[in-house]
């Protein structure tokens, strides 16, 4: 079936208490991907109040952050302007609420992959002395969904996935997003941006990680080049962390890839060999977990415990970038606690240029973590990790990653519309 959700985007509304007014704007409904602004009005002149954020994850469990604001003379916060004096963080990050939300509990990632339900915060301001009572509330609702996006569910082959179609005739930039578990948030935002976008997942469940086959992923970019709306010859693929080394292969094997976002990810087949036409492609570079460090919050810091892919018995594990035609866009974080995917990066570029080659562009991230998200979610420093069934630091500086995410967006969309063309004519040659 086919899903179009309608987000209603409404008016301003507020709570009051004793004419104190908490403002959410330019409205309490908006994107996940964009900012709020927010104003408390009301209160005494230099009033110590304390906001509090809190939002319940797919999973059920609660996040939560705080932080100490003094109102100025007028008796306002805004957010945009004035410091946090203590709390979840300090100094002035107007989205520091939401991107400071974390659980009671340590190592939680915050779960919200699914695009049809919107992600809720609850915004309230509270006397800071007495009893902290409520002051004003109010609710941010932030949708995954724009309005006349489509979700569609895809059984085809061996896809699984979700498509999603921005509104109109089209023709639009087709982009398959490569998680390495499912996940609709990415892609349903960049629909909202104007891309086709295709959401699959290396791994569907955790009992088939012994090898992977690269021959359902290729099915999965012959399906947008052949969309009837997608108006670019090729395809762009977009990955992060493990993902990354299918969307290379797919890139250096597999005819119709021209452009190919990498993020935190690898240069090799990671864990796993991987297998085309029935015949193994790739050999898979292991892990030493002799290698693996326990932190002192109880999480294990993993980024040492890959084996080198240059040395002389892991060569084989290379993907062989050199022979893609696709144009690259790299990214790595300074702070990755994943793997080392500054280092990965470097090797790459290095054997592009020794190619002659320079259909590539690279980004470096000083302060932020492994976890590049679409910008204004909560910020995750250890979870348990999905391949390896145990906690993991993923590293980062909270202040840093939030503005590399929002930099990185940005970059994201402006690469694929650079080097996936539109054309009238491919989308009409797919009907």
């Amino acid at each position: 079936f086919v899903t179009k959700l309608k987000c209603n985007f409404q008016p301003l509304k507020f709570h009051m208490s004793n004419q104190i007014r908490l403002r959410l704007l330019p409205s309490t409904r908006c994107l996940f991907d964009e900012p709020v602004q927010l104003k408390v009005a009301g209160l005494r002149s230099r009033q110590v109040v304390t906001i509090k954020a809190t939002s319940t994850d797919e999973r059920e469990v609660v996040f939560g952050s705080s932080a100490t604001y003094r109102a100025d003379d007028g008796g306002e916060v805004d957010l945009n302007r004035d410091p946090s004096l203590n709390g979840s963080y300090v100094g002035v990050q107007p989205m520091g609420l939401l991107q400071s939300l974390k659980a009671d509990t340590l190592h939680k990632y915050f779960f919200k992959n699914k695009a049809l339900k919107p992600h809720v915060v609850k915004f309230s301001v509270h006397e800071q002395e007495a009893d902290g009572r409520i002051l004003a509330e109010e609710t941010n609702e932030r949708f995954l969904m724009g309005d006349g996006v489509s979700r569609d569910p895809i059984k085809e082959g061996n896809i699984r996935g979700v498509l999603f179609t921005p509104p109109g005739e089209g023709p639009f930039p087709a982009v398959l997003d490569l998680g390495t578990f499912m996940s609709e948030k990415r892609a349903c935002l960049l629909a909202n941006k104007g891309f086709l976008v295709l959401t699959i997942a290396v791994f569907s469940d955790r009992q088939n990680m012994k090898e992977i086959h690269l021959d359902p992923f290729k099915e999965a970019v012959d399906f947008l080049r052949h969309h009837p709306k997608a108006g670019s010859k090729g395809v762009g693929i977009i990955s992060r962390s493990k993902g990354t080394d299918i969307a290379l292969s797919l890139a250096a094997f597999v005819p119709g890839v021209e452009a190919l976002v990498w993020i935190n990810g690898t240069s090799a087949s990671v864990g796993t060999p991987l297998y085309y036409k029935k015949q193994q492609i790739l050999s898979p570079l292991m892990f030493d977990f002799s290698k693996v460090i326990t932190t002192k919050s109880g999480a294990n810091l993993i980024k040492y415990a890959t084996d080198d892919p240059l040395e002389e018995k892991n060569k084989g594990s290379l993907v062989p970038i050199e022979r893609a035609k696709s144009q690259f866009l790299f990214v790595a974080a300074e702070d990755d606690l994943n793997w080392d995917s500054k280092d990965y990066m470097d090797e790459m570029v290095e054997r592009l240029k020794r190619c002659g080659k320079e259909n590539f562009e690279t980004v470096f991230y000083p302060g932020a973590g492994h976890l590049l998200e679409p910008p204004y979610g909560p910020f995750c420093s250890s979870a348990l990790h999905g391949m390896l069934s145990f906690s993991v630091v993923w590293g980062g500086e909270p202040r840093a990653h939030a503005a590399a995410e929002i930099h990185l967006w940005k970059k994201i969309q402006e690469f694929f519309r650079t080097h996936l063309s539109c054309d009238a004519a491919q989308a009409k040659a797919n009907l």
